[in-house]
C-alpha cells in the first residue's frame, strides 16, 4: 500500500526523520514507500487541501479518469477541476498519464498516487 503523509513540521523534524531513515538502512531494515509533504504553517495545508480538492481526490481515487469525465461526474466546471488537479499534481498527490484511446488517439488519465493519505496538523 502506498501512503502519503501530509502535515506540519520544522526543519529539525525533517533532519530527525532523515536520521531515523538512515539508521533503518544501516540496520538493513526494509523501507516502506512513503511520500511525506511537510508544511511549516498549518494555513498552507488548508490552502492545498480545500473541501473541493479533498472531494476531487476521493473521486480520482475511486475512479481514475480524464479531467473532463471527472468534472462531469462531480458536476463542476472543467477549468476549476483542471486548476485543482494541477494543485494536487504539484503536491504529488495525483499523477496524469497519457494513454492510448483506441481509434481516437490519446487522452490523459488522472490517478491518485497513494491509496491512503494521512493528515497530521498541529496548530500551536
Amino acid at each position: 500500500m502506498n501512503k502519503t503523509y501530509i502535515g506540519t513540521g520544522t526543519e529539525a523534524d525533517f533532519f530527525a526523520r532523515g536520521k531515523r531513515i538512515a539508521q533503518k538502512v544501516d540496520r538493513g531494515e526494509p523501507l516502506m514507500e512513503t511520500r511525506i509533504l511537510t508544511f511549516e504553517d498549518p494555513a498552507d495545508v488548508a490552502q492545498l487541501l480545500t473541501q473541493a480538492r479533498i472531494g476531487l481526490f476521493r473521486a480520482i481515487k475511486a475512479e481514475p479518469a480524464s479531467i473532463t469525465s471527472i468534472a462531469a461526474r462531480l458536476h463542476r466546471d472543467r477549468s476549476a477541476v483542471k486548476r485543482d488537479v494541477d494543485a494536487l499534481l504539484a503536491a504529488g498527490l495525483v499523477s496524469v498519464e497519457t494513454t492510448v484511446n483506441a481509434g481516437h488517439g490519446t487522452h490523459k488519465v488522472v490517478r491518485a498516487v497513494a491509496s491512503r493519505v494521512d493528515l497530521h496538523v498541529m496548530i500551536d
